[in-house]
């Protein structure tokens, strides 16, 4: 039996300024930190320097535009692939997790992308297979409207299949490069793909080698029925949004449940909740650096928000100080996360400009603010309780935010022994406890 200590993962899910919707105003926050290369080049070094599994940077294809839209820092920032390649020159063991939409892209871009970003990084690459919640992004590709929800995801299961197909094109000794014989690949070592499906037709091979993880690691964030099943099927990481320790722990029975009609182990999935994370020496100085973000939050914007997190509908006819409406169940967003909202305006009686406020900081994840040792028992709780293998990691406000978790939690958790005080693999696969898939076609 191993004597080796399980240790939890954390994720730094990083947004230009921070996850606040205010904190771009902040005095401590550089206003224009979406295109700052020199931030974010800070920020990884700081996550790596705390031996954070990865690096997570999600993503849009649309700009948020708009009155209200103008009074946020959500419309300009770099392509999240684009970013990760630069940074990967400048760390070498943290992971590198970029969000790619399958309903506006095509498999072979997607899969040469991340491979390349795999071998670019020496096997650090993680895809975030999203949908698209977002419904202005149709505008951009040629579409009145965005994909309903569950053509969304029969799309989405071609698409990752497509995409695996593509990185198991070539066997892992298949480019010899033998400048004495002349032979640069073995041609038996080499596979079409020939997909014929409902949705592409895709003959391959990937024009990339097979990469130094096998296959990039796949993230999936979807926690409703359809984003339960293509996780089930599809994914080595699930980010979810969860509030409570009894909800956390029904979603990772209901998912690790689910593993084995797919033939996968418990730990072939590792799950990881975001938190919401406000670090002080107190618990009031915590809460006060908290409410200095929230003073900031024009009750308008957090509407605003609110809609777009509830699925993309328009609050602003609503009385703010009335009731969050009753609204149809969201064809375009996160099916998942309108239940989560709306439960949370039933449970804690929140009017609209409350709700807005509410969620203004973690859009809906747990919040945790306190001292390093308040936060570490509500972590270290989660995870011996089956409710999390780790976490993904949102503050408030960036650079500070993060330095703050990597200087304060980070060693609280080490101290007692739940994370790692040092990398001890080099891969991404490595850092969270995956196996290196094998190539089903060269076995």
């Amino acid at each position: 039996m191993s004597t080796t200590p399980r240790h939890m993962s954390l994720g730094a899910f990083l947004m230009a300024t921070g996850h606040h919707v205010a904190a771009w105003r902040h005095p401590d926050v550089p206003a224009n930190a979406g295109l700052d290369i020199q931030h974010y080049r800070h920020l990884a070094r700081v996550a790596e320097g705390a031996c954070f599994d990865a690096l997570f940077v999600a993503d849009s294809v649309a700009a948020a535009e708009g009155e209200i839209a103008s009074r946020m820092a959500r419309s300009d920032h770099f392509e999240p692939l684009t970013l990760l390649s630069a940074l990967s020159g400048v760390t070498e063991r943290i992971g590198l997790v970029a969000t790619a939409t399958t309903t506006y892209n095509e498999p072979y871009h997607v899969a040469r992308k991340f491979a390349s970003l795999d071998h670019l990084s020496g096997g650090r690459a993680g895809w975030n297979l999203v949908t698209s919640d977002a419904a202005a992004e149709a505008l951009n590709f040629g579409r009145d409207e965005h994909v309903g929800h569950a053509d969304r995801y029969v799309r989405a299961r071609e698409f990752h299949q497509v995409v695996v197909g593509l990185w198991d094109s070539w066997a892992d000794d298949a480019f010899v490069r033998d400048k004495n014989s002349g032979t640069y690949y073995k041609p038996e070592k080499v596979r079409l793909l020939n997909h014929h499906g409902e949705h592409f037709k895709v003959r391959g091979p990937l024009n990339v080698a097979r990469t130094p993880q096998g296959r990039p690691v796949v993230v999936q964030a979807g926690s409703s029925p359809a984003g339960l099943d293509l996780a089930a099927r599809t994914a080595d990481v699930v980010f979810t949004a969860q509030t409570s320790l009894a909800a956390a722990q029904a979603f990772y029975a209901d998912l690790k449940g689910r593993l084995g009609a797919y033939g996968r182990s418990r730990d072939s999935l590792k799950i990881m909740p975001g938190v919401f994370i406000v670090v002080g020496e107190s618990q009031a100085e915590a809460e006060d650096k908290f409410a200095g973000f929230q003073e900031l939050v024009e009750p308008e914007v957090g509407v605003a928000l609110l809609g777009r997190m509830l699925g993309n509908f328009d609050l602003s006819g609503y009385p703010l100080d009335g009731p969050l409406p009753d609204l149809p169940l969201t064809d375009s967003g996160q099916r998942s996360r309108q239940q989560l909202l709306s439960d949370l305006a039933k449970r804690e009686n929140l009017n609209l400009a409350q709700l807005g406020r509410r969620i203004a900081g973690g859009r809906g994840h747990h919040s945790l603010i306190g001292t390093p040792a308040q936060i570490a028992d509500q972590l270290q709780e989660w995870f011996e309780n089956d409710a999390a293998d780790g976490f993904n990691v949102l503050v408030p406000h960036l650079p500070g935010g993060l330095e703050d978790v990597a200087s304060h939690v980070v060693p609280e958790l080490q101290r007692r022994g739940l994370f790692r005080t040092h990398y001890e693999g080099r891969t991404l696969r490595d850092h969270l406890g995956l196996s290196r898939p094998n190539n089903p076609f060269f076995s």
